[in-house]
């Protein structure tokens, strides 16, 4: 069943997906080689205690960390550990979720750590393009499939393969709602877009092929050929004639300015 929200939820969920936005920004300080994914999990956890909320992903269908870390050929759902350290060159998708107020945020950002290879930085950027993409189709009256459509033509037509097996989501009162919302699609098809959906938009998005394999912690997901992948993520509310952004990347953004 898909959810509508009402103003008013949608008010909540903007509170839940800005604190998410402020802690991913706590993370893009300190992001650097030498630092653990274990590090960025403790700060994480207690910049969004400290504000009030709990980690959403901290427990949810057993996950046993706050964040996931997910590095250069890993995908998603990375575990944050001691044993892996930032290197020089490395990319971090960092995918971040805290529940406040009944509402869960949800948001995700691949970072740089230190040069990345040129290849590498033109992945992110094409990822980052596809994801605003994909929210301009969010609206009213639009299908889910324009929104896979236009993440996968514009990723594939640079040279780019899409995920298929983790896909986008409904957000609200639970951290993963009806409707799913991959990737990929075609033009016109799929569910009615809807004033009051509340989806999150995560574009996953390989420089080599797209296949996946699950590592054997059972959460852990990497490219078949260990080439990188890129993840960015947004929460929106779909609406008439725009979609409402409610997490933004504005707070990251302005950290890694000054870095």
């Amino acid at each position: 069943m898909i959810f509508l929200k009402t103003d008013e939820e949608i008010e909540l969920l903007r509170i839940s997906n800005q604190l998410v936005a402020r802690t991913l920004a706590e993370l893009a300080k300190v992001i650097a080689p030498g630092v653990s994914t274990a590090t960025l999990d403790k700060i994480a956890e207690e910049f969004i205690r400290d504000h009030g909320a709990v980690p959403g992903f901290l427990g949810y269908g057993g996950f046993p960390k706050s964040i996931c870390t997910s590095v250069n050929e890993q995908v998603v759902h990375g575990i944050p550990s001691e044993e892996v350290l930032l290197r020089e060159g490395d990319i971090i998708s960092v995918d971040c979720g805290a529940y406040i107020n009944g509402f869960h945020g949800d948001s995700a950002y691949t970072f740089e750590v230190g040069e990345v290879a040129p290849e590498v930085k033109k992945l992110l950027q094409v990822t980052k393009e596809s994801l605003f993409l994909g929210i301009e189709q969010a609206v009213e009256g639009n299908r889910l499939g324009d929104i896979g459509y236009a993440i996968q033509s514009h990723c594939e037509a640079q040279g780019y393969s899409v995920v298929r097996e983790m896909i986008g989501h409904g957000v609200g009162r639970n951290l993963h709602e009806s409707p799913e919302v991959p990737n990929y699609g075609r033009r016109g098809n799929g569910t009615m877009l809807k004033s009051g959906m509340t989806i999150a938009i995560e574009p996953m998005i390989n420089l080599g092929k797209r296949q996946l394999v699950f590592e054997k912690d059972g959460w852990t997901t990497r490219t078949i050929d260990r080439l990188p992948s890129a993840h960015f993520e947004h929460s929106v509310a779909v609406r008439k004639g725009k979609a409402d952004i409610l997490s933004t990347f504005e707070y990251i953004e302005e950290v890694l300015s000054k870095k």
